[in-house]
């Protein structure tokens, strides 16, 4: 008996280990296949080492496999293949271009406890089969093109604790089952069809963390269920259609950072409980019904970095508390019926750049120490009872981009100290006040503004011809003035319609069809101060030379000493410098080889010599490291990064270690970052072959040049597919440009400064962010109205890439005429009476009838790309599909 007891273990044992061995081979056999189907190119061709191949994960003694990790890389292709492998526990599949019905087959993976089929193209319904995965613990479906409903099948998945299918085109109700699964954290189903109320049991048996529910059409309360658990950290249900009260019990949730419930038809006030949830940093109600006083109370959110209670029915002061939130960044009121004077106590929150209280009733005077916020960058105050003078210190305000103080009871002149804010971009309104005097000439010296409107004044004497210094002006209006003389001779002027010169009964000159009465005079009187000044000129230009010839015989004496001093002290300060370098408070390289090689610490001295630096950009500095391994790294330095990295560094972690994974063939890939007191260093790959402005306006200007349409329209592809991809993960870019575009050894082009659109504000979407978007040229002229960064936005950038790309012409020059830029001369072109082939540089055109043929179709992309009507323009992937019609012809 004994003997075959021990007989029949053996042959368990036996049969054990075979049915082991057998599935080791059918996982072997399996990821042979899923690499043949899938082409994943990083894969190496020995099979036997798959578990060595990355993103794959092996159980003990490299068995069977456990965990895949496909996410990425732009994967096509039947991934059904998958579900063969029995012993899967994490499937990420996130970011790639699957198509078709999402697999029912993967619901045969029992182990499985992690599934990410997120950002791709799977359409149909939500396989019920998958109500199987009794180990579920993640499911994420989101930014794919699925329909129909949430099928009930999937309440059986009890261990789940992150179920998120936002960004889909699903419909119905949000089922009440969803209230039962007691282990779930996070929830996300927004911009999708859902109709009906939020479960009144979500969150009841669960301790909720994460619930966003924003755009679909969802109505009733908010259930006070959801504030039960007191771990709530983010509530998203802007753009819905939801009623009644915020609940009192919003006071429990210690660590809530941001509540988002904007556009929806919510009545009754801010609950003075807020005030209790102190980790609060973004607070947005905007566009309600809320009523009632601003609740002090909301001064004790000492965290808060955002306050928007726009367009409500608030009443009363600003409560002079809120000058105790010192860490606001954003206080945005307009809309409401408050009123008083501006509280000086705002004067103390050092950090707000944005300060908007338009649309009100307020009645005091601008503080005239409004600047001691000393980054304040928007200042709206329009449609008011403001009065008084506009302060002269006004000027002081240095990094203002937008200055709307229209609609008010200004009285007293225009502070010429106005032409001191010379980064003023956005506008300046001071339409419709009791505003005296002349126009000042200073207003010349506001290069950036993009619009001047000074209608509905008392203003008089003449339009200065100093104005024609704002070179990037195309909105203008000065009607209903006291104005008089001639219109100066300046482009945007002739271009704008009359209407925004008429009530000035002394104006002439076009636009406008009253003509000038002395105009042989002026014209007189300008010849013969042109032929004055060229006497003078010459006379000084006499004495010009002899002062040289004398000077630059003193400047050879002593340019040897002063070359020795100068190396000697440059050494001398960089070695101080790189002494004193700061402590590393956060750091991580992704790549497990470029780990041991990059030393972080060499990296941020790197930063502090000029020497290294590399690009100085619209959002970012960029130096070059050479780490002590040999290896060499970008390293971006970001700008204006505040306060953000100090009180929200782990969500900048946490979005810095989501970038890491995010990959395309042409974008720049993020390999590390650095974090230190309040800077922000970021890591990229060195490219030695820069950036596409200097193939484009550099190199062609060597005299090894030579023509090569077919690499500059492959960099063109490139840099569209790149820009496709990221809107396709919803993800818009702040500043297209082409010197962020860089190339790779083989010139193919990589999208940079991808990350700046996530990290300006982790938590926020990129539709309203605050910060000037683009480099001057590529910015789309709606910007100048919405202050919005669109995926049309980006389209237009992307023209003036494509049109710099066909003409090796910079997107502003002065060749172009005052406040033309390269959009402008190109549409001009018939006006001067060139043809479309004129327009692209001939230096490639001419090489071949086929290189010609292919740059006419893509100037005509180009044009629709830059159309003046957003809503005209085509979607980037569609753009790439054009493109490759081209290539493909």
């Amino acid at each position: 008996m004994a003997f075959l007891c021990c007989y029949l273990s053996i042959f368990l044992g036996i049969l054990l280990n075979s049915q082991f061995l057998g599935a080791v081979l059918d996982d072997e056999i399996t990821m042979s296949a899923i690499r043949e189907e899938l082409q994943v190119l990083e894969w190496s061709s020995n099979i036997s080492e798959y578990c060595s191949w990355k993103g794959v994960h092996c159980g003990l003694n490299h068995s069977m496999v456990e965990a895949l990790d496909l996410s990425g890389h732009s994967l096509r292709g039947n991934p059904t293949l998958i579900s063969k492998l029995k012993a899967l526990k994490w499937l990420d599949l996130s970011y790639n271009d699957f198509h078709g019905d999402v697999p029912s087959s993967f619901a045969t993976l029992s182990e499985l406890e992690f599934l990410d089929f997120s950002l791709n193209k799977f359409d149909g319904s939500i396989p019920p089969e998958f109500g199987g995965l009794k180990n579920l613990k993640s499911l994420n479906l989101s930014n794919n093109q699925l329909v129909g409903e949430i099928p009930n099948e999937l309440q059986g998945l009890k261990k789940l604790e992150d179920f998120q299918v936002s960004n889909n085109r699903l419909n119905g109700s949000i089922p009440s089952w969803v209230g039962n699964l007691s282990h779930l954290r996070v929830f996300t189903a927004y911009e999708n069809d859902f109709v009906g109320v939020i479960p009144d049991n979500l969150g009841s048996v669960s301790e909720l963390h994460v619930l966003n529910l924003h755009t679909n059409r969802l109505e009733g309360s908010i259930p006070r269920s959801i504030f039960g658990s007191g771990k709530l950290e983010i509530l998203v249900l802007t753009q819905n259609r939801l009623t009644g009260y915020l609940p009192e019990e919003i006071g429990n949730c210690k660590s809530l950072t941001s509540v988002r419930i904007g556009n929806n038809d919510l009545v009754g006030s801010v609950p003075p409980a807020i005030g209790n949830v102190s980790s609060l940093a973004y607070f947005e109600v905007d566009n309600n019904h809320l009523s009632g006083d601003i609740t002090s109370w909301i001064s004790r959110c000492s965290n808060l970095t955002l306050l928007n209670l726009a367009s409500n029915e608030f009443t009363g002061v600003i409560p002079h508390e809120l000058g105790e939130l010192m860490n606001l960044q954003e206080l945005i009121l307009s809309g409401n019926s408050l009123y008083g004077d501006i509280p000086r106590s705002m004067l103390r929150c050092k950090n707000l750049n944005k300060l908007d209280l338009s649309s009100n009733r307020f009645n005091g005077t601008i503080p005239s120490d409004i600047c001691n916020i000393s980054r304040l960058q928007y200042l709206l105050l329009e449609q008011n009872s403001i009065k008084g003078e506009i302060p002269k210190e006004i000027g002081k305000c240095t990094k203002l981009l937008d200055l709307r103080l229209g609609s008010n009871y200004l009285t007293g002149s225009v502070p010429s100290e106005i032409g001191r804010i010379k980064n003023l971009q956005i506008a300046l309104n001071l339409s419709f006040n009791r505003l005296n005097g002349p126009v000042p000439t200073e207003l010349g010296k506001l290069d950036k503004l993009v619009s001047l409107d000074l209608s509905n004044n008392r203003l008089s004497g003449d339009i200065p011809s100093e104005l024609k210094g704002m070179l990037s002006l195309i909105d203008v209006n000065f009607s209903n003035n006291l104005l008089t003389g001639s219109i100066p001779f300046f482009v945007p002027f002739q271009k704008t319609a009359s209407s925004s010169f008429l009530g000035n009964k002394g104006l002439c000159g076009a636009p406008l069809s009253v003509t000038c009465k002395n105009s042989i005079g002026s014209y007189t009187r300008d010849y013969n101060q042109k032929v004055s000044y060229k006497i003078i000129l010459a006379v000084i230009g006499s004495g010009l030379a002899v002062f040289i010839s004398v000077s630059i015989v003193v400047l050879l004496f002593v340019m040897k000493e002063k070359q020795e001093k100068a190396g000697k002290s440059s050494r001398a300060v960089d070695d101080e410098i790189i002494k004193d370098h700061p402590t590393i408070i956060a750091g991580n390289v992704f790549d497990d080889n470029l780990r041991q090689e990059l030393d972080l610490d060499a990296v941020v001295k790197a930063t502090f010599k000029d020497s290294n630096k590399l690009i100085f950009g619209t959002f970012s500095t960029v130096y070059k490291a050479v780490v002590p391994s040999g290896m060499i790294v970008s390293v971006k330095r970001l700008k204006s990064m505040d306060k953000t990295i100090i009180h929200h560094q782990s969500k900048m972690i946490r979005e810095l270690e989501k970038l890491g994974k995010l990959s395309h063939a042409n974008l720049l890939q993020l390999i590390g970052y650095v974090i230190y007191e309040d800077v922000a260093l970021l890591l990229h790959r060195y490219l030695p072959n820069g950036t596409l402005a200097r193939l484009l306006h550099e190199s062609t200007k060597q005299p090894e040049y030579e023509p090569d349409w077919p690499t500059r329209f492959s960099i063109a592809v490139g840099a569209a597919e790149g820009l496709a991809f990221l809107h396709h993960v919803a993800i818009i870019h702040l500043d297209i440009s082409s010197s962020n575009i860089l190339l790779d050894a083989n010139f193919k082009p990589l999208v940079g400064e991808v990350e700046i659109s996530k990290l300006l504000d982790p938590s926020r979407g990129t539709a309203s962010i605050s910060a000037i978007a683009g480099s001057f040229g590529y910015i789309p002229p709606e910007y100048a109205y919405t202050m919005q960064v669109t995926a049309p936005g980006n389209v237009y950038s992307y023209g003036v890439v494509l049109l710099e790309i066909l003409t090796t012409r910079m997107p502003v020059d002065e060749e172009f005429g005052e406040g033309v830029d390269l959009v402008k001369w190109v549409l001009s072109a018939p006006s001067r009476g060139e043809t479309p082939e004129q327009i692209l540089d001939s230096r490639l055109s001419t090489v071949s009838f086929g290189w010609r043929k292919e740059m006419l179709a893509a100037l005509k992309i180009a044009l629709l790309c830059t159309d003046s009507i957003p809503a005209k323009r085509p979607k980037m992937k569609k753009v790439v599909e054009m493109l490759m019609e081209i290539k493909q012809n």
